[in-house]
């Protein structure tokens, strides 16, 4: 499967990227003087905002994970991924980011724990939100894993290697630039991703060449269940509810992520933001696109094995690379999926390590911290414990995944969403909702998420594979209904209480 002129290539590519990065990355770090240069920069353009926004969005789960499951389960998990995500995607992220950016001006916050705090006026449920983004490691992780499956398959190296070196150098350069080097590092990644999404998407032509409907008997023929909607007998897209509904609520609600919320906090004016939405969206539209290329990984290798061994779901779409494409071609490729996954692992290093520094470690222990300059020092410390965890993590991930780091990610990044979703929308909508009201719904869509994950509840989360997906739906619902009746409560004490008087 691998040969030297793989290796070659790949490590001549690798120190390409490594020159493009550390120059913007000394270019920013040379603009950075404080925690709010480090957290939101200097004010960028709409297009490169934007961009930053579109690869932030769609990262290694989107270009290297994802497709796995449509190589496993076919055309429903595309209409989750590829259709149902992004639509309930584009319609919160164009809803919520003018009112987010309005009442993130005005308030100066660098975090969205700090805006939820401000908001709400309470900095124990900023510190509550500020603890709970520690679940997005889980997204870090899932990253870590996906670049270590494309570049170990690239090299021919042992994936522990490989996965401390990437650690080790992506946390480093973090460390320095922060908000001023990921917009135009982020930038430059996500043109590299547009062109390798058309390149993965035409990679499968000859499959298409003969028309739609051979090309789904190919892969009926493979399995009957790859071309169904719904597929029965999957662990993950059972029925209607399960593949639209569910996937369409977790969309809505995965805009309320700190590191894409707070983009829009990023632009120089108003007048920005229009552009920033239509510029981030359609580069957000193709790439989601792009696990489309898991029918084709599917149609490569119908039993999902390589010279006899089993394919791991994570390294399907990193066999396929390697396989599908001629070297000079596959570094293209290969360097789309680390854009893919340094960009948004970039701008969680970055949203985690000011979060973990500015709304846990300022508030707990601000009185010993002198200065400014100690901060950024404190941030650094913060991002060298991050690393650590990660490749701990990450390689127990690559040794004993269930099924896929997609899951354990999932479970992670839509328990943290979930619990944000009704303090961000009543905060964008509701003037005079009482602080009561969102922690309740907050902690409910908590409780929900993992009790009924763990817990077992309900036909959809029982067996050694569970989803997600299912167990956010049922937390966001839940939090909307106690949200929705504790508003509706307030209001009318209030409206009795100024009746009596």
């Amino acid at each position: 499967m691998h040969n030297s002129s793989w290796f070659m290539a790949t490590v001549g590519l690798l120190l390409a990227y490594t020159a493009v990065i550390l120059f913007f990355v000394i270019r920013g770090a040379m603009r950075t003087k404080s925690m709010a240069d480090y957290a939101v920069g200097q004010g960028f353009s709409p297009y490169a905002v934007g961009l930053s926004l579109a690869t932030a969005t769609t990262s290694a789960a989107t270009f290297i994970i994802n497709p796995g499951f449509i190589s496993l389960y076919g055309w429903s998990a595309f209409v989750a991924f590829g259709l149902c995500m992004p639509a309930g995607l584009f319609l919160s992220q164009i809803i919520l980011t003018k009112s987010f950016r309005r009442y993130g001006k005005t308030v100066k916050a660098l975090t969205m724990a700090q805006w939820i705090g401000q908001r709400y006026e309470s900095k124990g449920f900023a510190l509550f939100f500020a603890f709970l983004s520690l679940l997005l490691l889980s997204f870090i992780v899932l990253i870590c894993v996906g670049l270590t499956k494309v570049l170990a398959q690239a090299l021919g190296m042992g994936e522990f290697q490989v996965l401390v070196g990437m650690v080790v150098f992506v946390f480093s350069y973090m460390m320095f630039g922060g908000a001023n080097s990921m917009v135009y590092t982020n930038t430059v990644q996500a043109l590299i991703k547009l062109l390798v999404a058309v390149m993965l998407l035409f990679s499968g032509y000859e499959h298409l060449s003969k028309g739609v409907n051979d090309f789904w008997a190919q892969l009926g023929a493979i399995s009957p269940a790859l071309a169904q909607f719904p597929n029965a007998s999957s662990p993950l897209y059972r029925d209607f509810f399960e593949i639209v509904i569910c996937n369409f609520v977790i969309g809505v609600a995965i805009v309320c992520q700190p590191h894409l919320i707070t983009k829009s906090l990023l632009l120089r004016d108003d007048k920005d933001v229009n552009r920033y939405l239509w510029v981030g969206s359609l580069a957000q539209m193709t790439f989601f696109l792009v696990v489309f290329a898991g029918f084709y990984a599917r149609l490569m290798f119908p039993d999902l094995q390589i010279d006899g061994q089993p394919i791991k779901m994570d390294a399907i779409m990193s066999a396929y690379v390697v396989r599908e494409f001629p070297v000079w071609a596959g570094l293209i490729v290969i360097l789309g999926l680390l854009s893919a996954g340094l960009s948004t692992l970039e701008a969680l290093i970055q949203a985690l390590s000011t979060t973990v520094t500015s709304d846990i470690i300022k508030p707990l222990f601000g009185q010993f911290i002198p200065n400014d300059r100690a901060y950024i020092f404190l941030n650094r410390l913060v991002i060298v414990g991050l690393a650590a965890v990660a490749i701990t993590v990450s390689w127990q991930q690559l040794q004993h995944p269930n099924l896929s780091v997609g899951i354990f990610a999932q479970l992670g990044v839509y328990g943290f969403f979930s619990t944000a979703f009704i303090p961000v929308l009543f905060g964008i909508f509701l003037k005079d909702v009482p602080r009561w009201v969102v922690v309740m719904a907050a902690l409910t869509a908590f409780v929900l998420h993992f009790g009924t994950y763990f817990g077992g509840i309900s036909p959809y989360l029982q067996g050694t594979v569970r989803n997600p997906a299912v167990a956010s739906t049922f937390g966001i619902l839940g939090a909307l209904s106690v949200g929705l009746v504790g508003y509706a409560l307030s209001k009318k004490k209030k409206a009795a209480f100024s009746h009596i008087n």
